[in-house]
């Protein structure tokens, strides 16, 4: 296959465009060796061929997507300037399209009026929101189920506030009757709520546990890194949307651009529903010289320097694709459920498999069958390596074998974890390259099979 490059020529007239707005300054003699950077760059091409072709629909893996020719011509535009978002005079028009992009993912939200910045990732955007929450309760416990992503435990001990883990449901939700267990005592400080887990997609219980913020009166953080832009979905369960139409309710929202946004990676966001927690970030630096009197990105991030590259990537893609119910930003997200939803049901009719659990979002869990858990990690295994040979590149996951207990009742359970398969069809491509991916997977596992 060939990747696309015939955007290069816009990018050309771009930055013709761009070099025009500073025509007026003196020459300046660039002085580059053009052989010597040739030589390193087709060096670094032949590098990067060791990679998994993360941009094509058989890359059904890992949560990693291709961003959109929009953010990646954009970005390496704004490279030329190479802005930091750390204050207005770093970058005076990447800083306004940051503004401008946050208020657009807030009001996807249903918030007109939140404060929110741009971050490196989901990583550093939630350890803002618990690091506010550790402000407003402090040393009170943070809670998460234990689907939720493991950086909650480890941001916690970062900001020496106290963590617990919260048990599961067979859904993969948080539990309700073990969360309220703990709220019970009164040392709930804030409640992580994740919005497409990273395993299993699922989504927690978040209009249940609203109805118990209004008897505990603890924080709600939403965790949608991955899952928060299928707000825009309209083919969700009915659950699922009853979930997505709370999330206004919340009192932080942590979602990422590079993942179902169709940016570069590292591009996250952190948007607060109250804007007086900008008070929290307030600091004096007098070693620092500000000639703009407006407020500057740095006065509401913990993080210092920040590449205005991902904030002029993620404006022009929003301004190519509006996030707006029904739209094609929409639609391809429409897609990628659909495909989750084929595949399960091609899973669910094959006697060779067994569904773990029905996806809510994009991505799709199962195994093979086997009399015991450690055969069935073992046949897991080998199903993902072979169909690599064929080129269709899988995910494996451990999965709480306690879950299963009830409903695989032929399995000899001997284990805490039985290793699954799973698939991330997070490209709109899935749903067409959907009988493809099937027909591989469909050999791969008659192969291992047959050994």
């Amino acid at each position: 296959m060939k990747l696309e490059s015939k955007s290069l020529e816009i990018l050309a007239e771009a930055l013709t465009r761009l070099e025009s707005g500073f025509a007026g300054l003196p020459e300046v003699n660039n002085s580059v060796d053009y052989a010597a950077l040739r030589r390193v760059m087709m060096e670094v091409a032949d590098k990067m061929q060791n990679n998994y072709p993360y941009f094509h629909p058989q890359y059904v893996g890992q949560m990693l997507k291709a961003p959109h020719p929009m953010a990646r011509l954009a970005y390496m535009l704004s490279l030329w300037i190479n802005p930091n978002n750390h204050a207005i005079d770093g970058g005076r028009a990447s800083s306004q399209m940051e503004k401008e992009a946050v208020a657009e993912i807030a009001r996807m939200f249903g918030w007109e009026k939140a404060l929110g910045h741009l971050a490196s990732g989901g990583t550093m955007a939630n350890l803002e929101a618990l690091w506010v929450s550790g402000k407003l309760q402090p040393g009170k416990l943070i809670v998460a189920s234990e689907m939720a992503h493991y950086t909650h435990n480890r941001i916690s001990e970062v900001l020496k506030l106290p963590f617990q883990s919260i048990a599961c449901d067979k859904q993969c939700r948080m539990d309700l009757k073990e969360l309220e267990k703990v709220l019970k005592t009164g040392q709930v400080g804030t409640v992580v709520v994740t919005i497409g887990t990273t395993a299993a997609g699922a989504i927690d219980p978040l209009p249940e546990i609203l109805t118990l913020q209004e008897k505990y009166g603890f924080r709600v953080h939403i965790d949608a890194a991955y899952g928060g832009y299928f707000t825009l979905a309209g083919n969700l369960s009915q659950s699922a949307r009853l979930a997505y139409d709370k999330l206004k309710l919340a009192d932080s929202i942590v979602v990422d651009p590079h993942k179902h946004g169709l940016q570069p990676y590292g591009c996250g966001c952190i948007l607060f529903k109250d804007p007086a927690v900008g008070a929290l970030y307030k600091h004096d630096s007098p070693y620092t010289y500000f000639s703009s009197q407006e407020l500057h990105l740095g006065e509401i991030s913990l993080e210092c320097s920040r590449p205005g590259a991902s904030a002029v990537a993620l404006w022009a893609t929003q301004k190519l694709l509006p996030m707006v119910k029904g739209g094609e930003f929409a639609r391809n997200l429409e897609k990628s459920k659909e495909a989750a939803v084929q595949l399960t049901a091609k899973i669910k009719a094959d006697a060779r498999f067994r569904l773990i659990l029905e996806p809510e979002l994009d991505i799709v869990m199962w195994a093979p069958l086997a009399g015991s858990d450690s055969r069935i990690s073992e046949l897991s295994r080998q199903i993902f390596e072979r169909a690599a040979e064929d080129d269709l590149h899988l995910a494996i996951v451990k999965f709480p074998t306690r879950l299963l207990k009830d409903s695989w009742k032929n399995v000899r359970f001997e284990n805490e974890y039985v290793t699954c398969l799973r698939t991330c069809l997070m490209q709109p491509e899935h749903l067409e390259w959907l009988g493809r991916i099937w027909a591989i997977l469909d050999k791969a596992t008659a192969d291992v099979l047959a050994r």
